[in-house]
């Protein structure tokens, strides 16, 4: 099948997006396709540290110890991590480490690097090709040379909120259902990248566990309380009335009747008194 250039582009520019986000509000900023040559070859993601402090919350699994500086190869579900893949994550290594150093004699301490390589399915072919030990679960350690590069399987992965992120890049479309329904957004463009995500998915045929429709309307959901009122005010106009309903309930009493004058109130509940059944008297007794 031939393999289009463009399209495994825009996947991999979408998982640099994504990480973007992840990674908002952090000490660490994401690069997307850093140059690293005059002959432009380009490295998928870069995590840089920029500020003191530690990431928010958790990462995915196999993300954890970040360094400096720390360079992401992604392969997708229509790419192979394979040796080749590996010689070039190193040699955008050596590149990169000539490009942030003072000089090419004068370079910054490999400790303050790591390799990471993020692909949807597990490498069977590289793995039985150099030396491969198991971390965790989706997570191995690769013996390149005198390097140790991060492998992360996106499908092996346990189905953890913390590992939603690096879920919708899987070969698995109950995983990618759940890291849509799961993953937490941290900008408000991340919504739109993340339908991009599926409708690219959905137009290779790659089977999805639900519609885009309901991928939507339970993104919605989740994220309805983070609104801003305008916001709320135009997803309720736009939903059934019975999924109408349902949404204002689960905002806050003072929430629900802002814009109400006091009048309005006191005439609504007025009416509820009238239309409720009065409460049967109880017998007196008998003195």
């Amino acid at each position: 099948m031939a393999v289009n250039r463009q399209a495994l582009r825009d996947c991999h520019r979408l998982f640099g997006l994504l990480l973007t986000d992840l990674f908002s509000g952090s000490p660490f900023v994401v690069e997307i396709e850093a140059d690293l040559s005059v002959q432009q070859q380009l490295l998928d993601v870069v995590i840089v540290r920029r500020g003191r402090g530690r990431f928010s919350g958790r990462l995915p699994d196999g993300l954890e110890g970040l360094l400096a500086h720390n360079l992401l190869t992604f392969k997708s579900h229509r790419e192979a991590l394979d040796a080749w893949a590996m010689k070039e994550l190193v040699g955008h290594y050596v590149a990169y480490r000539k490009l942030v150093s003072r000089s090419p004699s004068d370079l910054l301490a490999e400790d303050q690097f790591r390799l990471y390589a993020v692909t949807a399915r597990y490498p069977q072919n590289l793995s039985a090709q150099v030396p491969w030990q198991r971390v965790q679960a989706g997570v191995y350690d690769c013996q390149w040379g005198a390097d140790t590069i991060r492998v992360v399987v996106a499908g092996e992965l346990p189905r953890e909120p913390h590992n939603a992120p690096l879920h919708l890049f899987s070969a698995s479309p109950e995983l990618v259902g759940f890291g849509g329904r799961t993953y937490q957004r941290h900008s408000r463009n991340t919504s739109g990248l993340l339908i991009q995500l599926f409708e690219g998915l959905h137009a290779e045929g790659f089977p999805m566990p639900y519609t885009m429709e309901e991928f939507q309307r339970q993104f919605v959901k989740d994220h309805f309380p983070k609104l801003t009122p305008e916001a709320r005010k135009d997803v309720i106009k736009s939903l059934p009335q019975e999924e109408r309903e349902d949404m204002i309930k689960s905002l806050p009493p003072e929430e629900r009747l802002a814009g109400l004058t006091e009048e309005q109130i006191r005439e609504y509940l007025n009416r509820l008194s009238a239309e409720r059944p009065a409460a049967p008297r109880k017998p007196r007794r008998k003195t």
